[in-house]
Order: C-alpha cells, then structure tokens, then sequence
C-alpha cells in the first residue's frame, strides 16, 4: 500500500509509515495538478496546511483515509471524502507545548517591542527606548480562549513564570484545571492585560476578536493568536492598535496580505510564519502520530481522532466506539 505525502514531515513518521509496510510517496510540492499525478494507487494521505480540497479526491481511485499532520482541518473537505467513503482524520496535540512556548515567546516579545528594537538597531537608530513604552506581564491577568491542550499549557506557563492571574473562556472544556472560569467573553477581554487565542475555527467563532468585541477590551491589553486567522477581524484590529486600545499584537496566524496590509503599518504588530508546531520536538511526535493513524485506518479500525462519521469498512468494530 501507498501513503502520499503532500508535504514535509519528519523521517520517524516516514520510517513508522514503512515499517508497517506502507511506503510513502513524497510529492515534491502540493499544486493540484502534482496531486493528482501522484495520488492514483495510493490508499492513504498525509497533509499539512495544504488540506485536501475536493479536486484531489476526484483523482484518487484506492483512497481510503485522510490523515492531516497536526490538528487544524478547516482545508480538508469532508463532505467530498464521506462522499467517496473516505475516511478523515486529525493529529491533535502532539505540538500542543510547541505552540505554548510560541504564544509565550510573542506575548512577552509584544510586551517589550522585541522585533522592532532588533531593527532599530540593526538599522543604527537611536533613542529606540525613549520612544517606546514597555511593560511587564508579571502578576497581571490573562485571558485564555480556548483550553485545549496549548491553552491549557500556555496557563500554567504563564502562571509558573509570571505569576499572572489566568481567567479561561472556554464553554465546551469540562474543566479548567483549577483556573477561574469566565462564562462571558466579555467579562473576561474587560479584565485581561494579556489575550491570548486558542479556539478552533468554527461558524460561530468566526470574527471572534472583531469591532465590538475589541471595543471591551481593556485598554492597553496585548492580543496573541496562535490558533486560526479567521478567529480575527484584521480591518478592526489595525483600528485598535491605531487608537492604543490594543497596546500590540503577535500573530502567527492572518490573511495571507496581513504582512503588507494595514497591520504592517505599525511596529506594534508580531508576524511570524506559522511557527507554532514547527520545533524538531514537535515535528516528530505529529508525523509519528499521524502515521499511526494511517496505519489504524488501513488495518481497517477507525482512529480516536476521526472527524467525519466512520464510512464503509471503517464502521467502529463490536465494543469499538468512534
């Protein structure tokens, strides 16, 4: 059996892949027409940020399951592959302190103008710390949305080294680990020093973090989000930070024009490259997982992390729940 590869990931999930006698086939990029020369034949896939759209389903011919490297699936379209009896599922978790340490890294970056210090001094201007103003994020509060795994790693970070007050807002996560728990949104953007993003991306979380929203939130405040662009209205947050009511931002999520549009236009803005998940450490742990799911599929058992309803002869064995 086959497993195409659509993008990058490490060689310990190649190497499990092959050990279980599936062999990989490494697509050297993930255009549509380079897809569908290399699916035909192969019964399984492993995809990035690329996704599955429903025109690579329509070249596959022994497809089988869809196994996406990480945890975000919004590219993946599952309504094609329950259509085709094709199974979908994610790799949550496995780069869950990876993206921590990141949403860490940006809020303390943003706190303190990092980036734009480096460049003032690369570029040999002076008077960069009398022109700004910094702050600390010790002892202060935080507002985590989302307590997944990386919310919930991203607390107790900020709660073991800064010693910051953490409020969670998170309506389907049946426990907060002893963190106070904001019903609200609202109730929490009016108290927090520090936000940070760790939702999926669905149809009511879409524009999250928009005018009305960012109009209650303290002023001054720091916004991360590490999760999902769409989770932000980029148009209003350049407004926020224009008028200070967002003192600065770290994204490793946006738009695709994000980078030169209206938030470029202020040093107070973080862009980095989807770095989340991106560490050697995590790297491996996700490819490893998600070659086990692939090797799940494949020996006909439906993986914990399906996403769409087991299909064909991947209904859940007797005393197997999907």
């Amino acid at each position: 059996m086959k497993c195409l590869i659509l993008q990058p990931v490490h060689e310990n999930g190649l190497s499990l892949l092959r050990e279980g006698g599936v062999e990989p086939v490494i697509c050297p990029d993930a255009r549509a027409e380079t897809v569908g020369r290399l699916l035909p034949g192969c019964a399984a896939a492993i995809t990035r940020d690329a996704g599955f759209p429903e025109a690579f389903f329509s070249a596959a011919d022994a497809l089988k399951v869809v196994v996406v490297h990480g945890a975000g699936h919004d590219a993946v379209d599952k309504e094609a592959a329950s259509a085709r009896g094709v199974l979908v599922c994610n790799s949550p978790g496995f780069n869950a302190r990876s993206v921590s340490e990141l949403a860490l890294g940006l809020a303390l970056a943003a706190a303190r103008s990092i980036p734009s210090a480096d460049r003032a001094e690369r570029d040999g201007k002076t008077g960069f710390r009398e022109r700004h103003v910094f702050s600390e994020l010790s002892g202060k509060t935080a507002l985590i949305v989302g307590f997944g795994a990386t919310g919930a790693g991203l607390a107790r970070m900020l709660e073991a080294a800064l010693g910051m007050r953490v409020l969670v807002h998170s309506p389907r996560a049946p426990s907060v680990d002893g963190f106070e728990r904001v019903d609200r949104l609202e109730d929490g953007l009016a108290q927090a020093d520090l936000i940070s993003l760790h939702t999926p991306m669905r149809p009511q979380t879409r524009g999250l973090i928009g005018e009305h929203t960012l109009s209650l939130i303290k002023p001054g405040a720091i916004l991360v989000n590490t999760a999902r662009a769409g989770l932000v209205d980029e148009a209003a947050l350049a407004r926020a930070i224009e008028t200070g009511r967002i003192a600065a931002a770290g994204l490793d999520v946006y738009s695709h024009d994000a980078p030169s549009g209206p938030l470029a236009a202020t040093d107070r803005v973080i862009f980095t490259p989807h770095l989340g998940g991106s560490t050697q450490e995590a790297l491996k742990r996700t490819a490893i997982g998600a070659a086990r799911n692939v090797l799940t599929a494949l020996s006909g058992r439906t993986p914990a992390t399906a996403l769409n309803a087991p299909v064909g002869d991947f209904a859940p064995h007797e005393g197997e729940s999907a």
